[in-house]
């Protein structure tokens, strides 16, 4: 399976108070609403708990609008985004066009009715998980740009496709305040990425190596995406000589 599909063009769970006594990470994994791996999460958590991390999960209907809204204000400091994601497309002439915005999938059903504002004023779309299911919102690099509160030194894996192919979403969270933003520059499968997530954790985490330590290790040990040849990439650049110890902390 492909981890994401494109976004088509359009015009629960409460969060905790910010709990500043500890480190928090999450685990967002809207993919669970359709490609479900407790067990792939469940070891996720337990490496980060681990590393000193206290860790939520939010899974499946627990992705919303509003929850990528409230998401900078909630005190994390290690965002594992297990998602679809995927780029804007629109139709000129007939022909498809794809444009440079990247949009994060909710498990919200899409209807016209609801986020009208956001969706007028083009933070908020519509977008196809797959044929037979039911369109749902995503939100875009201008969405997280609006949204409550800021991240604090936040480090964001984001593991859906294209995630980092264009500049816009990973210059959104590090505008909210992220420390580092790290994505694909391409479409991945979704078998390929839960392979690697926990590498990339291990190495991040456990080993406590540098980002461009982490992400070269693991890209060797697990090699591009078989069908895309995707790879990782962070940004910002300088911060690729620390670790996520030193990230998440005021330097």
């Amino acid at each position: 399976m492909i981890l994401a599909t494109f976004v088509l063009p359009t015009g629960c769970h409460t969060p905790d108070a910010e709990d500043t006594t500890s480190n928090k990470a999450a685990i967002i994994d809207q993919l669970y609403l359709l490609e479900p791996n407790p067990g792939l999460i469940a070891e996720a958590k337990s490496v980060l708990e681990s590393c000193g991390f206290e860790v939520d999960i939010w899974q499946g209907i627990d992705i919303t609008v509003d929850f990528y809204y409230r998401l900078p204000s909630l005190g994390y400091k290690l965002i594992v985004l297990r998602v679809h994601s995927g780029l804007l497309v629109s139709l000129d002439d007939g022909q498809v066009v794809t444009l440079d915005t990247t949009y994060l999938f909710t498990a919200e059903n899409y209807t016209a009715t609801r986020y009208v504002t956001d969706q007028l004023t083009d933070k908020v779309s519509n977008a196809m998980m797959s044929d037979d299911t039911p369109l749902v919102f995503a939100v875009n690099s201008e969405y997280i740009k609006s949204a409550e509160g800021e991240f604090k030194n936040t480090v964001i894996l984001a593991l859906g496709c294209e995630s980092y192919k264009y500049n816009d979403m990973a210059t959104a969270f590090i505008e909210k305040g992220a420390s580092v933003y790290i994505g694909w520059n391409e479409v991945v499968t979704l078998g390929y990425v839960d392979d690697m997530m926990l590498n990339l954790l291990k190495h991040l985490c456990t080993d406590n190596m540098t980002i461009s330590q982490s992400l070269s290790l693991t890209m060797e040990e697990v090699g591009t995406d078989p069908l895309f040849g995707a790879f990782l990439k962070y940004c910002p650049a300088e911060n690729g000589s620390r670790t996520v110890a030193e990230l998440i902390t005021r330097y």
